[in-house]
């Protein structure tokens, strides 16, 4: 029997019980692949982090969903740094952190705010596919691509409502991106919001992701273009939580920024 420290956090949460919650798990050094995706699946939250000190105030990080693991994860990330400053002593400015996607950095702002570094995809437009209108429940003004397909609405309250099926969007998704089956969908913002989104992710085995980073590194850029501004504040509005995302592209990076909560301190034993 092993016995693992356990948070859970609330990532890009303004208040409590809201953003999206994540399990962080630091450990001494990774377990085999196999325990690391049973205990995400065993957790049952969007995602688990797994995170392990390499010294210098860099960590190694991995992410997994109950069914995967995913290559870039932004609400955990944020979730791991709040971690590690909050509950494992450290005090430096940034964190680094080692991914599958590259070198994540993590700073603290004025105020209590994290904020990250992440990769910027200006995603590409393209002809609605077959059958998307429907598999959503409303008609697009426009879609995108990227490694996620992208559905742009005219008002929030469409993206409020919406109720997709989610077997065809997996598979509508999937074969417009090449990607695992994910769909963004958006709209301009609202009392003082600069864009509203929700993500619908069956093909990571999420049904609908309560706050998601790696979505907003393809909303920044196009939203930013639309909008003739390099700083969004941005609004996931899951049902019942809702998540504060603010954004700021630099270059072919963007910064996304977001406050932590822990919620839940604990062991986990295998």
């Amino acid at each position: 029997m092993a016995d693992f420290t356990f948070f859970q956090i609330d990532a890009f949460a303004e208040r409590p019980m809201s953003g999206g919650p994540a399990a962080v798990m630091p450990m001494d050094a990774f377990p085999a692949d196999a325990v690391m995706q049973a205990i995400a699946a065993e957790n049952n939250l969007a995602e688990t982090a797994f995170v392990v000190a390499k010294g210098d105030g860099v960590w190694d990080l991995r992410w997994f969903t109950p069914t995967l693991e995913v290559p870039l994860c932004g609400h955990a990330t944020l979730a791991s740094a709040h971690a590690i400053y909050s509950h494992l002593s450290f005090d430096g400015p940034s964190i680094g952190f080692d991914t599958k996607s590259g070198r994540l950095t993590v700073k603290r702002l004025e105020g209590g705010r994290l904020e990250m570094d992440f990769p910027a995809t200006m995603p590409h437009r393209i002809d609605p596919p077959n059958g998307l209108a429907a598999a959503i429940g409303a008609e697009p003004a426009e879609v995108w691509a990227a490694q996620f397909l992208l559905a742009v609405f005219e008002t929030p309250e469409l993206v409020r409502a919406l109720a997709p099926d989610l077997a065809a969007i997996k598979e509508i998704s999937g074969g417009a991106t090449g990607g695992r089956g994910n769909l963004i969908c958006s709209a301009p913002g609202t009392d003082g919001y600069d864009v509203v989104s929700r993500f619908f992710a069956p093909g990571s085995g999420i049904p609908e992701d309560p706050a998601t980073g790696s979505a907003h590194c393809i909303i920044a850029p196009l939203f930013s273009q639309k909008l003739g501004k390099a700083e969004l504040k941005c609004f996931q509005a899951y049902p019942g939580r809702g998540a504060d995302i603010g954004t700021r592209m630099d270059g072919e990076r963007v910064k996304l920024s977001g406050r932590a909560r822990t919620v839940i301190e604990g062991v986990f034993r295998t």
